[in-house]
């Protein structure tokens, strides 16, 4: 039931970033054609007609070291980042064995959520356990950086206004 309702929470967060920031009825110009999703480019950002993007994980993955310096094997997915006028980023992020997020200043609020693994945040100096259902908030200002531990991966998902 638990996993349950968390998978509500990000649901109803992401309903409500993306009902702020995408217009209904908007559509990507060039696009205004119906077309299948299996018919959309890898990559592209396609909007139907009906104001909508869907994108997947395959499309956008890639696999690079851990951002801002932190090293290891980790996968980035950036969602949504060809979208005009969208006016925040949505990514998740996978940190493999022995990854990190290196510590670093954060500019704008943004918040990380837990959704697979074991980590070890530290926050303008302090160190604590971070895993699923845990949401951290870094707020303009603070510095901040995320070590991967345990078995398996550490899996966040990280929104932030561009």
């Amino acid at each position: 039931m638990k996993k349950q309702q968390t998978i509500l929470v990000v649901i109803a967060i992401i309903a409500g970033t993306a009902a702020v920031a995408i217009p209904r009825g908007r559509a990507v110009a060039g696009n205004t054609a119906r077309k299948k999703v299996e018919d959309w480019p890898p990559a592209a950002a396609a909007a139907s007609a009906d104001g909508y993007v869907i994108q997947r994980d395959k499309d956008v993955a890639k696999d690079e070291p851990g951002p801002h310096n932190g090293g290891g094997p980790s996968t980035g997915y950036i969602f949504f980042e060809k979208v005009p006028d969208l006016k925040f980023s949505f990514r998740k992020r996978v940190l493999h064995r022995g990854a990190a997020i290196g510590y670093h200043l954060q500019a704008t609020d943004e918040v990380y959520y837990i959704i697979g693994g074991n980590g070890k945040m530290t926050m303008n100096g302090n160190e604590f356990p971070v895993k699923p259902g845990d949401a951290i908030l870094t707020r303009g200002g603070s510095s901040h950086g995320l070590v991967q531990t345990g078995a398996g991966d550490l899996t966040i998902i990280i929104t932030f206004q561009k």
